[in-house]
């Protein structure tokens, strides 16, 4: 079997983006009879950033200028591709730390690829504040998924691990430990992957 690992975060669009395909590699692979795992491991692009949140449109403004972050905002077009809906325009830039746990409380229930798409949309997406304990509640609620146990510890330790690995720009795919691929592989790049059944030297 190929477990292929997925170092990401929930508010950056790449890793959006790199789920998606890897997760309908996955399925596309499975249904070929072939053997994979997805498992998702936690990451953050802004340990530093405030739960409390702020327009995405903001932090860009900040950061790239008045006129990259209207041209951000006005995008319509990443994901379109992939049947995903991007909404720049709606998202609330927060601090991942509670999605995170969340989704590691769902993992616990066999539920972490669901919950972490159902997270990524309603950042992406649904303009939600994926900080708010609040809106998490609700998130959880509509996957199944209990908001136990206490994973905190287990989480800190993991992200410990993963900061080395992470990377600001997108996500990480990790086999055996070692990365491979690229930080956007298309679905038909991540399929083939699995076909081969590499593993990293």
């Amino acid at each position: 079997m190929t477990r292929v690992e997925l170092v990401h975060d929930l508010v950056c669009a790449r890793s959006y983006l790199g789920f998606t395909r890897l997760r309908r590699a996955v399925e596309r692979h499975r249904a070929e009879g072939g053997a994979a795992e997805l498992v998702l491991r936690p990451s953050r692009i802004r340990p530093e950033a405030s739960a409390e949140g702020e327009p995405l449109f903001e932090v860009h403004r900040r950061e790239r200028g008045e006129e990259i972050a209207r041209a951000i905002r006005a995008d319509r077009t990443l994901g379109a591709a992939d049947g995903l809906t991007f909404r720049f325009d709606r998202a609330v830039f927060t601090n991942t730390y509670a999605a995170h746990h969340l989704t590691a409380q769902a993992a616990t229930q066999g539920r972490a690829l669901r919950m972490a798409a159902r997270l990524f949309r309603a950042y992406f997406t649904d303009g939600l504040h994926i900080a708010d304990p609040t809106v998490l509640a609700g998130l959880a609620a509509e996957e199944g998924v209990r908001q136990e146990p206490d994973l905190r510890d287990e989480l800190d330790a993991e992200l410990a691990l993963t900061q080395p690995l992470g990377s600001p720009t997108g996500p990480v795919f990790l086999v055996a430990g070692h990365q491979v691929l690229h930080e956007e592989p298309t679905e038909d790049e991540l399929l083939a992957f699995l076909r081969e059944g590499r593993r990293a030297p």
